[in-house]
């Protein structure tokens, strides 16, 4: 039964990880009309409504003692981390902040030890860890772009990294209480599209009924909001239930990947020796820090 539950985690996890690598065609062909702010506020409100009508049963309100973490997990997970992420877009390069944001594993752990109390990881972990890394810089530069430091947008994106894993951390947490996923998610949705509305007011949000006249703008939004937005951060959820924050974080590694083979099948981009050998490097990190001794 408990190896049917770790199966289960590890599918929804790559699930979603395959789903979110896969996002950046729908969002590139939507920055052509939308800002960052509004396709953001538009997917998430659109994932909540979604979200109501899977499951249109209110989930009571017990005490602040709990609410606080769906207010933390709709902060981080929500309006934080996609914030910091599309603004870093703006400060640095995309191959940058693919690399950077790919580090969220690691905090994980680092808050799973402190927050959680949890074990801490084997040295496959770590060595995983270091030869996704590798392969990951590999994908990312893989058509030749030099490196370059952009101090600001860097390290946006690694504070977006690290809130990340706090979010993780949080529904780990979520998850103990008992509630079903769907709710406790569209909970943390709520939370997260309220703390736009400051962001809102300071970036714009100029959007009208004409905008959506395109068949080609409905199709992505509705990819993004119902499949990426209101499916896929209930299996992470569900996965990081299952499988706890630090080995469900891991399969962020496989992101890159994804994104680089849609690029093949999809935008008709070569991939390139370098691009192989970095896809190999991912998996072979992901397996080694997923691998735990016997004996644990």
């Amino acid at each position: 039964m408990e190896k049917k539950k770790q199966m289960t985690g590890h599918v929804t996890a790559f699930f979603t990880s395959f789903v979110w690598g896969t996002t950046f065609i729908c969002t590139k062909i939507l920055l052509r009309r939308f800002t960052p702010i509004e396709i953001l506020v538009i997917r998430f409100v659109l994932g909540y409504l979604a979200l109501w009508a899977a499951h249109p049963h209110s989930l009571k309100f017990t005490s602040w003692k709990e609410e606080k973490f769906y207010l933390l997990a709709g902060l981080t997970g929500i309006t934080m981390y996609y914030l910091m992420e599309n603004i870093a877009l703006t400060m640095t390069q995309a191959s940058n902040v693919g690399v950077v944001v790919a580090v969220a594993p690691f905090f994980t752990a680092i808050c799973g030890m402190v927050f959680l109390h949890e074990r801490k990881p084997v040295w496959t972990f770590y060595l995983g860890f270091v030869i996704s890394m590798a392969g990951i810089c590999l994908l990312s530069f893989a058509g030749g772009e030099n490196v370059q430091i952009h101090p600001a947008g860097d390290a946006l994106a690694m504070l977006a990294a690290a809130v990340w894993a706090v979010y993780s951390t949080v529904i780990k947490k979520i998850g103990e209480f008992g509630y079903p996923t769907i709710q406790t998610t569209r909970r943390a949705f709520f939370y997260g599209i309220v703390l736009m509305i400051p962001c809102v007011a300071g970036m714009g949000f100029d959007v009208s009924a004409a905008d959506f006249m395109d068949k080609t703008i409905l199709l992505n939004f509705g990819f993004l909001s119902f499949i990426a937005c209101a499916l896929c951060f209930v299996t992470w959820n569900f996965a990081v239930k299952r499988l706890g924050p630090v080995k469900t974080s891991v399969y962020i590694y496989l992101s890159p990947v994804i994104t680089t083979i849609c690029s093949a099948l999809v935008l008709h981009e070569i991939i390139t020796i370098r691009s192989l050998c970095g896809i190999v490097l991912v998996l072979t990190g992901l397996v080694l820090s997923e691998f735990r001794r016997k004996q644990e």
